[in-house]
């Protein structure tokens, strides 16, 4: 999906005039209903009133913004709606009520998207309270005489924490068709699902909390790791205006802890980059939102969180840099049974071991990268190898949606042997236009010879079975230490139907110790969970995990409930995957032995 994120629809800040018409009776329940009229500036600069448009059977009416996640994704959607009800007397507009939205990004997005319906500027919201809008993207269907026939959804294909392959119902379309056959609209209400819209209000000064004093610092610990420019955040959260301009829909996922996402049960484990919001915070962030969410004296200020040089590494700098040796061409759309894994060999040239403390892939084009795995092929080896499973033990790191670079603790590294080959596997998912990547891979040294020699593990279970309608079938794997070992960290890995995920430790003596709990798990957000300390077990012990999928209706994001589930690469498939980074107690660095080795 993805980790679903591109970004979306734009507009013009050049003014505006607004007109609002008396109301009028309704049609349907014989009370007042607003007559819908109002004049604004387009991104060309041009006025543009509803009733130009009063000819028309239908205006369909969609509230946007440019950064928000949800409207990304039905920009094409619209563009196609465009289409498909050319020349049958039908108009689309988009009207964007943001406040955090500037002249520049407006522009940018209006020209990348290349829009074929005019995009209308509502810089008092005036026309947002016509409507009453309060989400973007909220779609009405308007008809000559100005009066709202349909209110809610573009379709049902994407929502809070959900994304179909197609959508089940088209709602705004069948609102069109409707008036476009002048009969009644079926379904004349939808519930929305988006991002809420700000409302405009002077900047405030005073306040209980402020944002100099007491929230910015929350959202540089909390936030700015992803939500800054070249990061998975679909937008910023670096000054005043962003936070404010995002205060609504920052207090919902706040108060719904949908944000920050952690998904670990705190019951179990404790882990060093736990980005959970601690009760006091989170009381904080909500008061302000509350007060107004005043902006306080600048000398409260605390200095501008400093990120690692070079765009999108949260690994510090670099060392080296390896990008794909050539461009790849995503097409618009997938081929029958998905764009196929792509993988691109890129040499080192290392001319002596190297020991990597860090290591990180970053997409090229996000939009349609939904993972990266990278591989290291040793001279002399022609495929990428494992251990019981063919996938581990020449594993360097990945990403996908999410938080996943590999961050090793001081003594210990992952080694590559000198002239090896970097296998980059590329998972690209179609967005609707034709996109281009070339992704890469940063690697940091270890600094000083290194203890202990990682290797990493999957607890994998590729022979499994979900059948349609389960909605809690159970897969199961295990994996046994030879050796004496310490645990580092996991990354359960799932896909569409995963429900929830568990490692488990059982110690030679039958003891039993739950290290990780995910209850819920997400597939556009997975995490490297790192043990705050780290985890021995001797030899003999097992690491179990199970895993329960849901393959019912129940589950929006299941793309077919009527068919069995097998392992497979594409995201309709399944995957069972547990891994693990861990070194053995006995296993020295500086053994020479190579990376992978049991």
């Amino acid at each position: 999906m993805r980790y679903l994120l591109g970004m979306l629809i734009v507009l013009t800040l050049v003014g505006m005039r607004f007109v609002a018409a008396a109301d009028q009776p309704s049609k349907s329940s014989g009370e007042p209903a607003k007559r819908i009229n109002f004049t604004l500036k387009a991104t060309d600069g041009k006025d543009v009133s509803f009733s130009d448009y009063q000819s028309k059977k239908a205006v369909a009416i969609v509230f946007v913004g440019t950064e928000c996640p949800l409207v990304n994704l039905y920009v094409n959607r619209l563009k196609e709606l465009q289409k498909e009800f050319a020349g049958q007397n039908v108009q689309i507009l988009a009207i964007n009520s943001n406040p955090q939205d500037s002249v520049e990004q407006i522009q940018a997005h209006a020209k990348a998207h290349d829009l074929p319906f005019p995009v209308l500027i509502d810089s008092d919201q005036k026309v947002m309270d016509l409507f009453g809008a309060q989400r973007t993207p909220e779609a009405f269907v308007v008809d000559g005489q100005g009066i709202i026939q349909y209110r809610g959804r573009i379709d049902d294909q994407y929502g809070i924490g959900y994304q179909r392959s197609e959508p089940t119902h088209r709602y705004l379309a069948d609102a069109l068709k409707s008036m476009i056959d002048g009969k009644p609209v079926a379904a004349a209400r939808t519930d929305v699902q988006g991002c809420l819209i700000s409302r405009v209000a002077d900047n405030k000064k005073a306040g209980t909390v402020t944002y100099a004093k007491d929230v910015a610092a929350i959202l540089q610990n909390r936030c700015q790791e992803c939500h800054r420019p070249g990061q998975i955040g679909p937008f910023p959260l670096l000054t005043y205006k962003h936070a404010k301009g995002w205060s609504a829909m920052m207090a919902e996922v706040v108060k719904d802890r949908r944000m920050p996402p952690w998904h670990a049960d705190p019951h179990y484990g404790t882990f060093a980059n736990d980005r959970s919001l601690p009760a006091k915070e989170r009381d904080t962030l909500l008061a302000w939102v509350e007060q107004g969410c005043p902006e306080g004296d600048a000398k409260d200020l605390p200095p501008a969180k400093v990120f690692h040089t070079g765009d999108g590494w949260t690994i510090g700098k670099p060392d080296v840099v390896f990008n794909m040796t050539e461009d790849f061409t995503v097409p618009a759309k997938a081929p029958r049974g998905g764009v196929p894994y792509q993988h691109f060999i890129v040499p080192t040239n290392f001319e002596e071991d190297k020991w990597i403390q860090a290591a990180e892939a970053v997409p090229g084009n996000r939009s349609v990268v939904h993972h990266i795995v990278v591989y290291v092929l040793p001279p002399g080896e022609t495929r990428v190898r494992g251990q019981e499973d063919g996938i581990g033990a020449n594993f360097l790191v990945g990403t996908a949606p999410g938080d996943m670079p590999m961050i090793l603790p001081p003594g210990s590294a992952k080694r590559i042997p000198k002239g090896s080959n970097l296998i980059f596997q590329m998972h690209y998912t179609p967005n609707g236009m034709e996109q281009k990547d070339r992704s890469s891979i940063g690697l940091v040294f270890s600094k000083e010879p290194p203890q202990h020699a990682v290797h990493t593990r999957t607890v994998m279970n590729r022979r499994f079975a979900i059948p349609p309608g389960d909605d809690s079938h159970r897969v199961y794997s295990v994996s046994t230490f030879s050796k004496d070992a310490v645990l580092l960290s996991f990354m359960p890995h799932m896909h569409l139907r995963g429900k929830d995920f568990e490692y488990k430790l059982i110690y030679p003596d039958k003891k039993e110790e739950i290290l990780l709990a995910v209850p819920k798990y997400d597939f556009g957000w997975q995490t490297m969970y790192r043990l705050a300390e780290a985890k021995r077990v001797p030899a003999g012990t097992r690491l179990e995990c199970v895993a329960h999928y849901d393959n019912s209706e129940k589950n929006l994001n299941n793309p077919d409930p009527t068919r069995t589930v097998y392992w497979g690469e594409q995201t309709w498939e399944e995957m069972m995957i547990g891994w693990t980074d861990y070194y053995f107690v006995d296993e020295s660095a500086g053994n020479g032995k190579a990376v992978g080795a049991k």
